[in-house]
């Protein structure tokens, strides 16, 4: 399998294992597709949910700040990142992160 293959098969294999609550499962594979590919947006979205999941509140901070910077556009990281900045007691850049999905779903609703 190509590296491009790997880290998708990686990511999809994470995915599961999230969904089946192997969240040290889903780490696992979403960290050694992040070996693969350390600019895989997607993947450090998931990451922090997963960190979210096993009260590593820090790490799932830093892989949602890692999401935003990688996909500036994507509506969800900026949702995900709000959420830990709540759980972080970060109001100001929760609301921050909060505005900025709420104009890029505009700006998306206005696209269609």
């Amino acid at each position: 399998m190509s590296n491009v293959a790997d880290k998708f098969a990686l990511y999809r294999g994470g995915m599961t294992k999230y969904a089946q609550q192997d969240f040290e499962g889903a780490r696992a594979d979403f960290e050694q597709a992040l070996t693969i590919d350390p600019e895989f947006g997607d993947v450090h979205h998931s990451l922090a949910h997963v960190f979210d999941k096993l009260d590593e509140v820090d790490a799932a901070l830093a892989s949602a700040r890692r999401a935003v910077e990688l996909s500036p556009d994507e509506i969800l990281a900026y949702t995900t990142l709000s959420v830990m900045c709540m759980r972080k007691g970060l109001i100001t850049e929760a609301e921050d992160a909060k505005a900025k999905a709420t104009q890029l779903q505009h700006e998306h609703d206005g696209a269609i």
